[in-house]
C-alpha cells in the first residue's frame, strides 16, 4: 500500500500536466486520423520516450542545471516559436482555402486513413469524382474498379474527352511525422520547465525510496495518455470523412499553434 500511494500520486500529477490542448497533442490527434498504424505508433513512442527521459532527468537533478542556463531556453523558445507560427499559418491557410479533401481508406493499407488535408504530406494520389461506365459485353471489368475510378472521362459529340482529376495529399510518411513530433516535443521550453523542473522537484519531495515509484507513475501517465490519444483517435476517422470537419479542425489547430507561438515570443 505504501508503494501504491506514491505511484498513484505520480500518475495523477502526470495526467494533470499532459492532458491538455497543446501542440504535441494536437499534432498526434492529426496523425491518429490520417496516418497508418505504424506511423502513429512511432509518434506515440516519440512522445512517451521523450517524456520518460525528461522526467527521469528531472528526478536526477538535471532541472537544476537547466535553471542555471536560461540562455539555452531563450534559444529553444525562439526556434520553437518560429516553427509553431509557421505551422499555424499553414493550418489557417488550409482552413480558409479548403481543397475539399476527406479521408479515404485504401484496401492495401492496414486500416488507417491514408488521405487527408495538409501541407505536411509527402505525396499525392488521385481519386475519382464519379462512377465509371460499365464494361462492354464480353469485356472483363479492369482490376481495382469497384464503383470508383482514378479518372473521369467525358466524351462529347466532337469526340473530345474531358478528363477531370482531383489530387489529394497522401498521409504523412514516417520520417516527416517523427521529425515533426520531435520538434514539437523538444523545441518547446515549457516542456523543460514543466517536466524537468516541476515534476523533478515534486518527485524528489517524495523521499529517497518513494520518489522512484512516483516517477514510475508519472511515466505511466505519459504512456497511457499518448497511447489512448494516438490509437483511440483512429475512432474519429468516420467524422473526418467530411471535408467540413477538416476545416473546423484546421481552424482549431491554427488557433492553438499561433497562440502558443505568440506566447513563446513574448516569453509567457
Amino acid at each position: 500500500m505504501t508503494v501504491l500511494l506514491p505511484a498513484l500520486s505520480g500518475l495523477g500529477t502526470g495526467l494533470a500536466l499532459i492532458v491538455a490542448i497543446g501542440v504535441q497533442n494536437t499534432y498526434l490527434l492529426r496523425l491518429a486520423v490520417t496516418a497508418r498504424v505504424r506511423v502513429v505508433a512511432a509518434a506515440v513512442l516519440v512522445c512517451a520516450v521523450s517524456d520518460a527521459l525528461l522526467i527521469l532527468a528531472g528526478v536526477l537533478g538535471v532541472g537544476a542545471v537547466v535553471e542555471r542556463f536560461p540562455a539555452a531556453l531563450v534559444v529553444i523558445r525562439y526556434v520553437g516559436a518560429a516553427f509553431l507560427l509557421t505551422y499555424g499559418v499553414l493550418a489557417a491557410r488550409r482552413a480558409l482555402r479548403p481543397s475539399g479533401d476527406a479521408i479515404r481508406v485504401a484496401a492495401e493499407d492496414d486500416g488507417a486513413a491514408v488521405v487527408g488535408v495538409g501541407a505536411d504530406r509527402a505525396a499525392t494520389t488521385v481519386v475519382s469524382t464519379s462512377t465509371p461506365q460499365p464494361a462492354g459485353r464480353g469485356q472483363a471489368e479492369p482490376p481495382g474498379r469497384t464503383g470508383r475510378t482514378d479518372r473521369t472521362d467525358r466524351t462529347d459529340r466532337t469526340g473530345r474527352t474531358d478528363r477531370t482529376e482531383q489530387a489529394i495529399p497522401a498521409a504523412p510518411v514516417m520520417r516527416t511525422a517523427v521529425l515533426t513530433m520531435l520538434v514539437f516535443t523538444w523545441a518547446n521550453p515549457h516542456v523543460y520547465l514543466d517536466t524537468l523542473v516541476f515534476l523533478g522537484s515534486v518527485a524528489n519531495q517524495q523521499g529517497v525510496d518513494d520518489r522512484w515509484w512516483w516517477t514510475a507513475g508519472a511515466v505511466a501517465a505519459s504512456c497511457l495518455w499518448f497511447g489512448a490519444l494516438g490509437f483511440g483517435g483512429r475512432l474519429l476517422r468516420p467524422l473526418f470523412a467530411r471535408p467540413l470537419t477538416w476545416r473546423v479542425f484546421d481552424g482549431c489547430v491554427a488557433v492553438v499553434m499561433l497562440v502558443f507561438g505568440v506566447l513563446l515570443v513574448v516569453g509567457a
